[in-house]
C-alpha cells in the first residue's frame, strides 16, 4: 500500500436550499473527513479548495450562477486525474455520485466510508 491523494467527495449544496449556514456545515463535514484522510497517513483534497477562489475570482455573484457552474464540478472532477481515489460522504448528493462515476470511469480507487481507506505508515 502506498501513501494516496484522496478526492473527499460528499454533498456541497444538496438539501441546503442554498442556506449558507447548511452549505459550511457541508463543507464542514467535508472538511472533518479530510483530517480523517490525513490522519490515515493519505493527502486529502477537496474540490471547494480549489474551486470556490477560482469562483470568486471570476465575479460569480450567487451559487449557480454561469461562472459557478463553468468551474464548481468540473474542476473537482478534472482533479481526480492528480487523485488516486475518491471517497464518498454524506448524505444525497448528484455533485457527489458524479465524482465516484468520474473516479470509476478513470480506473481510481473508490472508498464508499472512511473505515474503507487502508492506513498507511508515513516518514
Amino acid at each position: 500500500m502506498q501513501q494516496q491523494m484522496i478526492l473527499v467527495a460528499g454533498p456541497y449544496r444538496s438539501g441546503t436550499n442554498d442556506d449558507p449556514a447548511l452549505i459550511e456545515a457541508n463543507v464542514k463535514q467535508m472538511t472533518k473527513a479530510s483530517l480523517a484522510v490525513y490522519r490515515r497517513g493519505h493527502i486529502p483534497m477537496m474540490g471547494e479548495w480549489v474551486a470556490l477562489p477560482l469562483i470568486e475570482e471570476a465575479g460569480s455573484r450567487e451559487m449557480g450562477d454561469a461562472i459557478f457552474n463553468e468551474i464548481f464540478h468540473p474542476i473537482a472532477a478534472n482533479l481526480i486525474n492528480f487523485c488516486d481515489a475518491v471517497v464518498r460522504i454524506g448524505g444525497a448528493s448528484a455533485g457527489a455520485d458524479y465524482m465516484l462515476q468520474v473516479a470509476k470511469e478513470k480506473g481510481k480507487s473508490v472508498y464508499l466510508s472512511l473505515d474503507e481507506i487502508p492506513a498507511f505508515k508515513s516518514l
